[in-house]
């Protein structure tokens, strides 16, 4: 039987309200975090802001990649990307103007054209990213995590 639509709209207003309310949390938690660790609220974007929005993503990229829809996994992870600095960035400072850090254009935005450019030579090789690649991929993050949390290149 066919659920009501009444029923969808609900589900669908119901969901919204609570990842509205669970965003407030997450940056308000993040923040208090930063300051009560006394780590600076730019380093907890990149980490930890950066992780829990993105399990999601990890989640249905890695079933996807599981059940080998690879096409899809790739996609999602390159989708999110390019939504997330046009559509995101470009919408939200719509709504108000969004002043950042310098030290986003000192260091991160440097270390996101890093990434791409790394990536192209991996995905093009033979169409097909290797576990080694990804390995590589997982310790390029980890070295970037580890360098913003002890404060090196900052």
């Amino acid at each position: 039987m066919p659920t009501a639509t009444w029923l969808i709209l609900i589900y669908v207003v119901v969901g919204l309200a609570a990842l509205v309310g669970g965003a407030k949390l997450l940056v308000d938690g993040a923040i208090g975090v930063a300051r009560s660790v006394g780590i600076s609220e730019p380093v907890i974007g990149l980490s930890l802001v950066a992780v829990g929005t993105s399990l999601p993503e990890l989640a249905a990229t890695a079933v996807a990649a599981w059940r080998r829809h690879t096409d899809v996994a790739v996609g999602n992870v390159l989708g999110s990307n390019i939504f997330n600095v046009l559509l995101i960035l470009g919408t939200a400072s719509m709504a108000a103007p969004l002043p950042f850090a310098q030290e986003f254009v000192r260091v991160d935005l440097w270390v996101m054209l890093g990434a791409g450019i790394v990536l192209v030579p991996v995905m093009v090789t033979d169409w097909n990213i290797s576990r080694r690649e990804g390995f590589l991929l997982l310790m390029l993050y980890i070295v970037y995590i580890a360098s913003m949390a002890t404060g090196w290149g900052r």
